[in-house]
């Protein structure tokens, strides 16, 4: 486990750097004697409100709908403790249908209507690229988008309000790659991409360490639910495993289309499209009750963890996510997107923690730069947070799904985009447990 010391070390200079920033009336903190929530935007003296797009409809809503009810079961048991320096958490969630031009409606709302102190956990490529310029040009902290494309974090310059949450795809691609090198050196190599950042960054990722064992590549489009011509394709090529970087309903209907075919390879999936009781569900409704246990045909399929999900019901975090769902869920049960949700939540309100009793929208966005390399949570590896880098968790570890479960095959390994070097985590960030109040101090 990471010390406690280097954390209040962090913390101490980040409070110091405030204070000093407060006496020169920079950085957007108020000045000495004027009211702490005067002119911040989304603060009172009791509250502070946050806001988030989401798909709570449409065809990106199974699985992800569920993360908003995550950050909401947190905040509120966070509330029920007494909030963040005595101001309680008001989450507002918008509606966008995973369409980019309703996510920009939608986030207009958030921005000018109800007035929120900061995005936290918008989720999508397509429909977070529509709105991502927007927020940096109100100058709105854009914290931990729910998707690991690369733009969330590696320019720092031109998106400065934004920053990542999950390891980015081409990291994850990088790891899969050396994996697949090292475990399958002669396999015929074929790729199931999304058409978008997703699939490119994975993509990216992935040939730094496959090279020429990539043989075929077959890329869909969201929302076109025919993948029997790029299924096929990759039957024909020979392929003896695909890397998916698709969403759950995409490894479903790859994995019905393959049935259909008599093609049966291994597969890999990124880890945002394996979550197996999803991808279970989704097989039973796409094959009209034809495929009875759907997570059953997901036995073999390799994939990536970065956070302990609920098929580890013994591990600390999780024990805290139930306690968190049990008491404040808004019914049904814990599943792996509630505690994603609540995941990014104990990452906000531990940056909140660390922005100090005045937070200003400047001030949170210094405080994650400064510390954020040193927040604990459930995260498996640690953040890159920097005044040069916005990317979120650094590493996961390759692991084989069998009856429902994630059974790992590497240890936890950290890496960089571009050139630099995967390794083995040293940080003790897998070994990290929650406070006994399960609230993060800074």
């Amino acid at each position: 486990m990471r010390t406690w010391s280097r954390r209040v070390a962090v913390f101490t200079s980040v409070l110091a750097a405030g204070a000093v920033l407060a006496a020169c009336g920079a950085g957007g903190r108020p000045d000495e004697g004027k009211d702490s929530t005067e002119d911040v935007v989304g603060v009172t003296e009791d509250t502070i409100k946050i806001g988030a797009h989401f798909p709570l409809t449409g065809v990106a809503a199974p699985g992800y709908s569920e993360i908003p009810s995550g950050h909401k079961a947190y905040y509120d048991y966070v509330n029920a403790n007494g909030g963040v320096h005595g101001r309680k958490i008001e989450f507002v969630v918008r509606d966008d249908a995973y369409n980019p031009t309703q996510t920009s409606q939608v986030t207009n709302e958030l921005v000018l209507k109800d007035r929120i102190f900061a995005m936290v956990g918008g989720l999508g490529t397509p429909t977070h690229s529509a709105v991502v310029d927007f927020l940096n040009g109100e100058k709105v902290p854009d914290l931990f988008v729910s998707s690991g494309s690369l733009q969330w974090g590696d320019d720092v310059e031109s998106k400065p309000q934004t920053f990542g949450w999950q390891p980015d795809y081409e990291t994850e691609g990088k790891i899969i790659g050396k994996w697949v090198s090292e475990n399958m050196p002669n396999a015929r190599v074929g790729l199931f991409l999304q058409d978008d950042d997703f699939g490119e960054d994975g993509e990216k990722g992935v040939r730094r360490y496959l090279g020429d064992q990539i043989v075929a590549t077959e890329r869909y489009t969201s929302g076109n639910t025919d993948v029997a011509p790029q299924v096929a394709a990759l039957q024909a090529a020979n392929v003896d495993i695909v890397l998916g970087f698709n969403t759950p309903s995409y490894t479903a209907l790859t994995q019905l289309t393959a049935n259909k075919l008599n093609f049966d390879p291994k597969w890999f999936y990124s880890n945002v499209g394996s979550d197996p009781e999803l991808v279970g569900s989704l097989l039973a409704r796409f094959s009209e009750g034809a495929v009875k246990d759907g997570s059953s045909l997901l036995d073999g399929v390799v994939t990536t963890e970065y956070i302990p999900g609920v098929d580890t019901p013994d591990d600390p975090w999780v024990k805290l996510w139930q306690e968190v769902w049990d008491k404040h869920g808004s019914g049904g049960k814990l599943t792996n997107y509630r505690v994603y949700g609540m995941s990014q939540a104990y990452t906000f309100v531990q940056a909140l923690q660390s922005a100090g009793p005045n937070p200003t929208r400047e001030g949170i966005v210094e405080a994650i730069e400064q510390a954020g390399k040193e927040f604990d949570g459930p995260a498996l590896a640690p953040f890159r947070y920097s005044e040069d880098s916005h990317m979120g968790i650094s590493g996961l570890r390759v692991s084989e799904l069998s009856g429902g479960k994630a059974n790992p095959l590497t240890p936890v390994l950290t890496t960089d985009i571009g050139d630099a070097p995967i390794v083995k985590d040293h940080s003790g960030a897998a070994s990290d447990a929650p406070p006994e109040d399960g609230i993060p101090t800074g």
